[in-house]
């Protein structure tokens, strides 16, 4: 197992944020968790990342107790978390960005940035272009590959499509297939469930706080309190 993530407690000051949630991520597996705003996805990644550390409970990652360690040291460790909002470094260029990406490796990095822009070609195009010009879908495909410099045991990737017109989730949601595809583990934060059930093998749903219902993609697609709640149905 990639990732175990045992009976979480998480709080922001004195609003309980995660209420004992439990979940696991095997290697080459896309697992997604889905829900509404405010139901706590975003404080659960940045939990695993390091960003937070839980009050309670147990989080370990390729079979280590990560559960107190700082976020710097687990992306030398190959995790890597897309942050909602991108956070690309909006002055420097395309290649640069993708260089800060690689700041844990040692040596030639030029296979890893050959391996970024086989994935995104649209990138390695741009790669001299300042990265404040892109556009909303440019920068997304770049905190993603910024995050691929590191070729992660685990990508976490939060809200991806957020923000982006329907033709660039599409595009954004073709790249997490092919990285699927190449054998990158994900573990996928989005509020589009119809396309995250899509592309999961599993998926738990979370719920202020806690997670309400968990099975493969396709179950969760055909469940009808998923499908009222989440996919219009």
């Amino acid at each position: 197992m990639l990732l175990k993530v045992d009976n979480i407690e998480v709080y922001y000051g004195a609003i309980h944020a995660i209420k004992g949630i439990s979940f696991e991520v095997n290697e080459g597996e896309t697992v997604a968790l889905i829900g509404a705003n405010g139901a706590g996805k975003s404080t659960t990644l940045k939990t695993v990342s390091g960003l937070m550390h839980p009050k309670t409970g147990r989080i370990e990652f390729l079979d280590k107790d990560i559960t107190h360690i700082e976020a710097h040291k687990l992306v030398s460790q190959g995790l890597a978390h897309v942050p909602e909002g991108r956070h690309i470094f909006l002055q420097m260029t395309v290649q640069e960005n993708l260089e800060m990406g690689a700041f844990t490796r040692n040596g030639d990095i030029r296979d890893a940035l050959d391996n970024v822009f086989q994935h995104f070609p649209r990138l390695k195009e741009r790669r001299k272009q300042i990265g404040g010009t892109l556009s909303g879908g440019e920068q997304q495909m770049l905190a993603m590959g910024r995050a691929m410099m590191i070729s992660p045991k685990l990508l976490m990737l939060d809200e991806p499509s957020m923000g982006l017109a329907p033709i660039l989730v599409e595009q954004i949601f073709d790249i997490i297939r092919e990285l699927r595809k190449a054998g990158t583990t994900i573990l996928l934060v989005e509020q589009n469930a119809g396309m995250a059930l899509d592309i999961a093998d599993r998926a738990y749903v979370l719920e202020t706080g806690k997670i309400t219902l968990s099975g493969t993609g396709a179950e969760l697609a055909q469940s009808e309190l998923v499908k009222k709640a989440y996919l219009g149905g």
